[in-house]
């Protein structure tokens, strides 16, 4: 196949989803947005964008106003229980980098790609439309959607998943449990958005503190407002209530300060149980999974969340290759390939990695871990610490070399 399409359905308006729908918009290509429930969801989760999202972002035109209600971190930094410093890592050795990090709860980068897709006439939004059967020709694929009004039927050339860990796409596509093999770490966290000054007791903008039972993460999400997630570890197999109960000495424990309840405002909270999982493939026909959809990690270093938008950006340049006819069907088995590739081969791996560093390493050895000695050896090598900030960087691939000769510029 080869040519101009003419319209993609995306499935799932999360932020994945929202992002994919604002490039193809922007770019001319006529997009239909379904999303299941009435309303953007309004769940904080992650925050961090490194280098390979905020290229995505700048991409979409966005890049501005994420910066502009949210805040660029100075650094990581991981701690002994008792606050003493293990290693760090800074962001400023390039203070003008337009690739450096940018922190923005997903929440609120939900609502501004949302106004963003709004002032593109190709692009619609269809709210309250639960896809519950797919299916497929030789020239279009299309979705089943419950609504208020009975079952609509709604087609495009291609139809995306983004609609989550839980996707309903990859279910139907790969079946059921089979359709994301992997496992689930034997670890719950409890993710809390906090309102508290946790600079009084000398934390930088993100602190990981390793410890082989109470290991946890406080990093500062807000731009003005003292906003931080705190995500701690607990034990398994309770009920939210239950830890909803257990927070406030859990809090004590663990954090700063000697903490009662009354020193801090708490605006979310939610439990969650680490999952390394991936689709068998991220292509089916005319459908095609990306981010959560097609993979999920454990969120310590942000990798599900650069993974994925990663994902996306690689998915609208195939996608726009084949709209302008510089690209055939073909390119999105690439995508497929590669973007699942470099899910096993770095994503999962490193996540892994990073969520091993905190509960695995003695704190009072840990800077003898060669994680660390790299971390202490970049405190004065700034080559060194230029290229540690862009670690994350392999995980952009540039997938306009398999456009079709005449080879065109990046986008």
């Amino acid at each position: 196949m080869t040519g101009k399409l003419s319209k993609v359905v995306v499935v799932g308006a999360g932020p994945s989803g929202l992002l994919l729908s604002l490039l193809l918009a922007k770019h001319g290509v006529p997009v239909e947005l379904l999303e299941a429930t009435h309303e953007l969801d309004n769940q904080p989760r992650a925050a961090h964008y490194s280098s390979p999202a905020v290229y995505e972002l700048r991409r979409a035109g966005v890049i501005d106003d994420v910066i502009e209600r949210g805040f660029k971190p100075s650094a990581f930094c991981w701690r002994k229980p008792n606050g003493e410093m293990i290693g760090y890592l800074k962001f400023d050795v390039d203070p003008d980098d337009p690739m450096r990090m940018v922190v923005l709860p997903l929440d609120r980068l939900g609502k501004l790609l949302y106004e963003h897709l709004q002032r593109y006439p190709v692009a619609s939004v269809k709210w309250g439309h639960r896809v519950v059967a797919l299916g497929e020709d030789a020239d279009k694929a299309w979705v089943q959607a419950e609504t208020e009004n009975g079952l609509v039927t709604i087609e495009g050339d291609y139809v995306i998943g983004a609609d989550g860990a839980n996707s309903f796409i990859r279910r139907t596509l790969f079946g059921g449990q089979a359709s994301f093999p992997g496992e689930t770490l034997n670890a719950t966290i409890i993710a809390t958005n906090v309102i508290h000054d946790f600079t009084k007791y000398g934390y930088w903008d993100t602190n990981y503190i390793i410890h082989p039972t109470n290991w946890h993460m406080v990093a500062r999400i807000g731009r003005d407002d003292h906003l931080y997630r705190v995500s701690y570890s607990e034990v398994p197999g309770l009920t939210k209530e239950e830890y909803i109960k257990r927070q406030p000495a859990r809090f004590k424990e663990l954090l700063p300060g000697n903490l009662e309840p009354s020193d801090y405002k708490i605006t979310n909270l939610n439990p969650y149980r680490l999952q390394q999982r991936c689709a068998p493939a991220f292509r089916k026909g005319r459908f095609v999974l990306v981010a959560d959809a097609a993979h999920v990690c454990n969120p310590f270093g942000g990798l599900g969340l650069t993974g994925g938008i990663a994902d996306v950006g690689s998915l609208f340049d195939c996608l726009y290759g084949i709209y302008t006819g510089r690209a055939d069907d073909s390119i999105l088995d690439k995508y497929a390939e590669i973007r699942r590739k470099i899910y096993k081969e770095v994503i999962d791996p490193a996540s892994r990695e990073n969520f091993r560093r905190l509960y695995e390493l003695d704190p009072e050895t840990a800077k003898d871990d060669e994680f660390f000695k790299t971390l202490k050896k970049a405190e004065t090598d700034k080559d060194l610490a230029r290229e540690l900030n862009k670690g994350l960087n392999v995980l952009i691939h540039d997938f306009t070399q398999y456009y079709n000769p005449p080879q065109d510029a990046k986008l």
